[in-house]
């Protein structure tokens, strides 16, 4: 979402498309390296902490994130939006005044959301039900001092349209929390000082990747700061018509409050999953086995069905700045297309990853986690990530033609879908009940997004063609499995974890090459559609219609 209002008020002419999908590209690859170096950290804290463990990590994590989302989410993307303006100016102290408001803002926030998170977290582990929640939670609570400022510092870098800082410090991060997370949990169960101490420590992780991360985003601020010396860019003082800094937080807040009630939706359903699931599960079975389910649902699924995502939102939010200046000038006939080809490639892109990870869920549940135990709620819960994947992409084109109300309204309505879904299917279905209640909060959030979106804006998503597509998603779904029975008896080289590793490969491959030639011989992607692709997929549209 940091991305939407980069270049609301530029015209679609000043736009630089290069420098436009450079960005992207650098941002959506950084986000995807950090999310599967996230999720492959659960494979050895699976095995040093066990199931249960995991649940109280999770536990802890959601929490986190859902603070660390009010306390970042939405300023980045107004900074940016009043540096990159300041900037196209000249007025690059301005710019920096502006930049030193908004840090003031993260320091505040952090200070604030770290002291919450600390007092309130024996209230989170009593509602929760998990055991040692309240620890693991107050050793991650010290990350949120640092990350709202880091989200302020990669806001300014994203207005001076400097992605690679951002992408470099996500992944430093990730690794340098993936490496403290595992040393410390491990080193801490050889010191015998218990399994709650070590879920402990292996939150803690998160604040070391926050000093990681922060290292990174200083090192790039002294570096820009020289360039700016040397070009001359410092000292250009504006002293009429600058802002105060009551007009400066007041613009931030105007565009960053409904950002955050949008960016809250996914953390806040993770944190509600987390928080009701062994209430709900433990009348049908044992408070241990509810315990093991949380911990599967928290350390196994919800992190693979986040990895479809990425790429997906990444490149539909690319054009999001173009609907906003577009918008903004009354250019509906931009606006269509745009929205269009940013639904259109939300759902292209977004559908293989679904159907590779919900086909291969059982040998990617083997050799991450080393059983299968809960490969079901693995694949549940990544295909209603298909859904998720709309509802994003149609909110972001909300927000860039100004519809930050209905938005929210629909979060809302998409929660409360949730919570009663899952009251109501638990007793009956278990843990796939509260999976189905999660995925129907994002139809119903998508069809809400949707519906308010063809009054505004006249959009097309797949056309004639959703009937092809549908039968192209059985089909290629079929192949992969058919395709995982296969492996699973027949290609079993080593006989050991490499096995499952070389499984997941390869019905992964057949998935993604299944999808491909059927999109081009049914022609659910024609020659036009697939100019709205990226160039890579576009060469290999092209070989499979040869």
């Amino acid at each position: 979402m940091e991305q939407l209002s980069l270049f609301a008020e530029e015209g679609t002419d000043n736009l630089s498309k290069d420098s436009l999908v450079k960005g992207t590209v650098i941002l959506a690859a950084a986000a995807l390296i950090a999310r599967v170096l996230g999720a492959a950290q659960r494979i050895p804290l699976i095995h040093l902490l066990d199931d249960s463990g995991m649940a109280t990590f999770s536990n802890a994590f959601n929490i986190y994130m859902m603070l660390l989302v009010v306390a970042t989410a939405g300023i980045p993307s107004a900074l940016s939006k009043l540096v990159s303006e300041r900037t196209a100016l000249g007025q690059f102290d301005e710019a920096r005044r502006i930049y030193r408001a908004a840090a003031m803002f993260a320091l505040s926030a952090g200070v604030l959301m770290t002291v919450l998170l600390f007092v309130a977290a024996p209230f989170y582990e009593r509602l929760s039900e998990v055991p040692a929640a309240a620890l693991a939670t107050r050793a991650l609570a010290p990350a949120l001092l640092l990350f709202p400022l880091i989200a302020i510092m990669r806001g300014y870098f994203q207005g001076r349209q400097r992605m690679a800082p951002n992408g470099i410090s996500q992944i430093i991060e990730q690794i340098v929390r993936i490496v403290a997370a595992i040393l410390l949990a491990y080193v801490l169960l050889e010191l015998g000082w218990g399994h709650d101490w070590a879920v402990a420590g292996a939150s803690f992780g998160g604040v070391v990747g926050s000093v990681g991360a922060l290292l990174v985003m200083l090192y790039y601020s002294f570096k820009l700061r020289r360039e700016d010396r040397r070009t001359g860019q410092v000292g250009n003082r504006t002293p009429t018509g600058a802002m105060s800094y009551r007009d400066i937080f007041g613009k931030l807040f105007r565009v960053s409050v409904p950002i955050v009630l949008f960016s809250l939706a996914v953390p806040l359903i993770n944190a509600i999953d987390t928080t009701i699931t062994v209430g709900l599960l433990q009348p049908g079975v044992t408070y241990e086995a509810a315990v093991d389910a949380l911990g599967v649902l928290g350390g196994r699924a919800q992190s693979l069905a986040g990895i479809p995502i990425i790429l997906a939102i990444a490149l539909s939010q690319s054009t999001v700045p173009v609907i906003s200046a577009a918008y903004a000038k009354k250019d509906y006939a931009t606006v269509s297309t745009q929205a269009s080809k940013a639904l259109y490639i939300s759902v292209i892109t977004g559908l293989p990853m679904v159907l590779a990870i919900c086909a291969a869920a059982r040998p990617i549940n083997v050799f991450m986690f080393t059983n299968d135990t809960g490969t079901g709620t693995i694949a549940l819960l990544t295909a209603s990530a298909m859904f998720q994947i709309v509802m994003q992409t149609s909110g972001a084109v909300l927000m860039g033609i100004g519809q930050m109300r209905p938005l929210i309204v629909h979060v809302a309505i998409g929660i409360a879908v949730k919570l009663a879904c899952s009251f109501l299917l638990a007793p009956l279905f278990g843990i796939y009940g509260i999976i189905a209640g999660t995925a129907l909060c994002f139809i119903v959030m998508t069809q809400l997004n949707l519906v308010v979106l063809r009054k505004h804006v006249n959009y097309t998503i797949m056309g004639g063609k959703w009937f092809g597509l549908i039968v192209t998603a059985i089909v290629v779904y079929a192949a992969g499995f058919a395709a995982e029975l296969l492996t699973r008896t027949y290609v079993q080289p080593f006989g050991n974890w490499l096995d499952p590793m070389i499984g997941a490969i390869l019905v992964g491959a057949v998935v993604l090459v299944a999808y491909i030639a059927l999109l081009a011989l049914t022609k659910v992607v024609t020659a036009e559609d697939a100019g709205r692709l990226p160039a890579p997929v576009q060469k290999v549209m092209r070989r499979f219609r040869r």
